[in-house]
């Protein structure tokens, strides 16, 4: 089938691939499997999505309306990512910085997440397919059903070629092979389901996104708690090391609290259907469920949080003393800072809540325009703790996305007596991209922004990384509506909303902060102690070579009249 070059070249795609071109030229000669499968993944995902833009041949996914379907853009955004850490390990690695067990855990990462995307276009390949039957000869079949088969033997040989470069036994090679195989299969079931019971929420590009994401993150809290239990009973050495390796303790209590949110959400919907029964015309009848139907909810809430989740964090992570006790304990342990920190969001919240929401409820601003506000709000919050406490503001976007969660919850439930005022809140923040069924808009400015910083953990020799999400949502993207909606003229497509004008001005933004931003953090202080607390939070160096590279680094500090945030306190094994 010919393809005119309009909907090849769309400014979308174009920058997707240059994106991919950019990590394929700088990788080394060890990630050439890495670079191969993500150029066939990205071939594919290009191939899909033109086919079902033109064909229109994906419409039994009720997706979101007036949005493109996205495929490619969401099919290689997490699989790049992993790979552009890859690369940035393996320059740590080449300089005796971390040992190779850092990149067997973003190994695994990659090659799961890669997979995942793999499946779901699979699946979107055969939904296609089935409804191409009919138009297509049967040898034109025949040679799609044979490059099809083509790209995934080959895929699969470069999976097991780079997992037998770490691992030598091949027992392992194939467990390795068979957890990978594991996410594939619950991606693509997940994004059906999603897709189906959320219609017209998201793209299809959105939907895979979001399901490769939590397919990844409690693939990798289920992989934890195997772990443990196998270590219970007998020390395997079958174990990734990624689920064995000592992490911090903000991690398994975030995991924990999302993990106690989406569980009793699952269990509430059963319970509601069973409640359904008792449906009854009588308005004092109806009232008396809803409170009781609510009481059900709060119950089974409060027993998962306060019960179950606690109970699993403590099974994965040994900490000193109950997890939410040691979240109290995290907090006060610098309270000046973190305290004073807590007031000034509370603070910011409060005020933007007040002064943009009559704004909304009685300005004819769009809403569009008007949500860009919050994302300035988000800089103004985010950019100073990112500086200052970041490991505070890891643990605060954790509870963030937890209330967050919490709150939609009880949205799309109606659950008494917060569902009908949160719903009518929720609303005068809306556009068309969110549907009356499920509000995503926060979360997306939320995870956008964490994101980058949750992913420059560890090793980190990038010192903007971590302001990735907050520069480019915040300064950017609202730069680029405010422009292209107030002197946009030329288009990047003839259906899109998206402006030239726009998009150089959010580059020009982004820029222009980050020649402001970066000299900023060299005079705090900032660069040299992440430096340092990446080195110190590695669990393959050895201790000599902790110490000598923490030596160099406060020795710089000092020379530069830097104020030192490093403490030689926070190295186990100094103390030792």
């Amino acid at each position: 089938m010919a393809f005119s070059m309009s909907p090849l070249l769309n400014g979308e795609r174009a920058v997707v691939l240059f994106f991919i071109t950019s990590l394929l030229v700088s990788l080394p000669f060890s990630l050439l499997y890495y670079g191969l499968a993500l150029s066939l993944l990205t071939l594919a995902a290009l191939c899909i999505e033109i086919q079902a833009e033109s064909s229109n041949s994906l419409h039994q996914f009720k997706t979101r309306p007036g949005a493109s379907s996205g495929i490619l853009l969401g099919a290689i955004t997490l699989p790049g990512v992993m790979l552009a850490k890859m690369i940035q390990l393996t320059r740590a690695f080449s300089s005796n910085h971390i040992a190779l067990e850092e990149i067997e855990t973003w190994t695994m990462q990659f090659w799961s997440t890669s997979t995942c995307c793999l499946s779901v276009l699979t699946l979107l390949k055969n939904s296609m397919h089935e409804s191409d039957v009919v138009s297509l000869a049967c040898p034109q079949r025949l040679w799609r059903l044979r490059l099809d088969l083509g790209c995934k033997i080959l895929y699969g040989v470069v999976c097991y070629s780079s997992l037998a470069t770490i691992y030598p036994n091949v027992v392992h090679v194939a467990l390795m092979l068979s957890w990978i195989v594991c996410h594939g299969l619950v991606a693509s079931k997940l994004i059906q389901h999603l897709l189906c019971t959320f219609p017209a929420c998201a793209s299809i590009g959105e939907a895979l996104l979001v399901t490769s994401g939590l397919v990844l993150y409690f693939g990798d809290m289920l992989g934890c708690t195997i772990a443990k239990v196998l270590g219970a009973f007998s020390s395997s050495d079958l174990v990734s090391f990624q689920y064995t390796m000592n992490r911090s303790e903000i991690s398994p209590i975030v995991q924990g609290l999302l993990l106690g949110l989406l569980l009793c959400s699952v269990i509430f919907k059963h319970l509601h259907i069973w409640e359904c029964i008792l449906n009854t015309e009588n308005s004092e009848a109806k009232k008396y469920f809803e409170i009781r139907r609510s009481m059900i909810f709060f119950a089974l809430l409060g027993f998962i949080l306060i019960v179950v989740v606690p109970s699993w964090m403590m099974f994965v992570h040994e900490f000193d003393a109950h997890p939410y006790l040691w979240v109290i304990s995290f907090t006060f342990s610098e309270p000046l800072k973190r305290i004073s920190l807590c007031v000034y969001w509370l603070s910011l919240i409060c005020a933007s809540i007040l002064r943009f929401y009559n704004i909304s409820r009685n300005s004819k601003i769009e809403r569009i325009l008007l949500r860009k506000y919050y994302h300035l709000m988000a800089v103004l919050m985010f950019l100073p703790a990112l500086i200052f406490q970041p490991r505070f503001l890891n643990l605060a976007f954790g509870a963030a996305l937890a209330v967050f969660l919490a709150l939609e919850i009880i949205r799309v439930w109606r659950i008494w007596p917060l569902g009908q005022p949160v719903h009518q809140f929720m609303n005068a923040f809306t556009d068309h991209r969110d549907s009356e069924l499920l509000i995503v808009s926060h979360f997306s400015l939320l995870l956008g922004c964490a994101l980058p910083i949750w992913m420059s953990s560890g090793y980190n020799d990038r010192p903007l990384a971590p302001f990735a999400g907050i520069l480019s949502l915040g300064i950017g993207d609202t730069m680029a509506s405010v422009v292209g909606h107030k002197y946009g003229v030329l288009r990047w497509s003839k259906t899109g909303k998206k402006t030239i004008e726009g998009t150089a001005a959010g580059i020009t933004s982004v820029l222009a902060a980050c020649s402001i931003l970066l000299p900023l953090i060299a005079s705090t202080g900032y660069i040299l102690t992440e430096v340092g607390r990446s080195l110190c939070s590695s669990e393959t160096l050895t201790s000599t070579r902790k110490f000598r590279i923490m030596v160099k680094i406060r020795k710089r500090m000092q020379q530069n009249r830097i104020s030192i945030d490093l403490n030689f306190e926070e190295l186990g094994w100094f103390i030792s």
